[in-house]
């Protein structure tokens, strides 16, 4: 069975799902099965909203003061399991909440899912991958129409109501790529975070 709960440096993560309606070339999980202390992030079957909140409330938080969700799959597409799992871990374990994402949660879902997040999620971190939409849709082969600008559109709205809003891209980019990175990170004021590809 799939870790649920793992432990990555210095943080908790929640892997509530291995579904995921980005390609993304670069992604981690078609070069080995697991990260951190998880020996596998692959669900054979992906859990129950009543096995991810089983597992927080099971896992003992001891000198961690975050739960991450971030796995092998894409968090928002299990919006439903997100919510119910942050608010446990909000309200019974006094855990900071962050979501790292690809940003299509509006379009998975069908509906700006951004004011209920805000209930919940302290911190987001949404992958940028590429400063425009030709390039997006290269690297994240993503499976959803217009998914670039869908993308800006949905960390545009979390800015409004999410204190702490950020994309990331990966140190791998092209240096002119990077430097469109910020431009648009300027542009919508929201910060960027430039990650070393390991």
């Amino acid at each position: 069975m799939a870790d649920i709960l793992y432990t990555y440096k210095t943080s908790v993560y929640a892997n509530i799902t291995n579904k995921c309606n980005c390609r993304c070339t670069f992604c981690i999980r078609f070069l080995k099965d697991g990260i951190g202390d998880a020996d596998t992030l692959w669900h054979q079957v992906n859990p129950t909203k009543e096995e991810v909140i089983e597992a927080i409330r099971n896992y003992d938080f001891t000198g961690f003061d975050e739960l991450v969700f971030c796995g092998y799959g894409e968090p928002t597409c299990e919006l439903d399991i997100l919510l119910a799992a942050a608010k446990v871990a909000k309200e019974e374990k006094h855990l900071k909440i962050r979501l790292n994402t690809n940003g299509l949660g509006n379009e998975e879902n069908g509906r700006n899912i951004v004011p209920e997040l805000a209930d919940m999620i302290d911190s987001v971190s949404i992958s940028l991958n590429a400063p425009g939409s030709e390039e997006y849709e290269k690297v994240t082969r993503p499976q959803v129409p217009d998914a670039f600008n869908k993308m800006v559109d949905f960390a545009v709205e979390c800015k409004k109501r999410i204190k702490n809003v950020k994309w990331s891209i990966v140190d791998v980019l092209p240096e002119d790529e990077i430097t469109r990175c910020k431009e648009l990170s300027s542009k919508t004021g929201i910060d960027l975070r430039i990650r070393h590809y390991t």
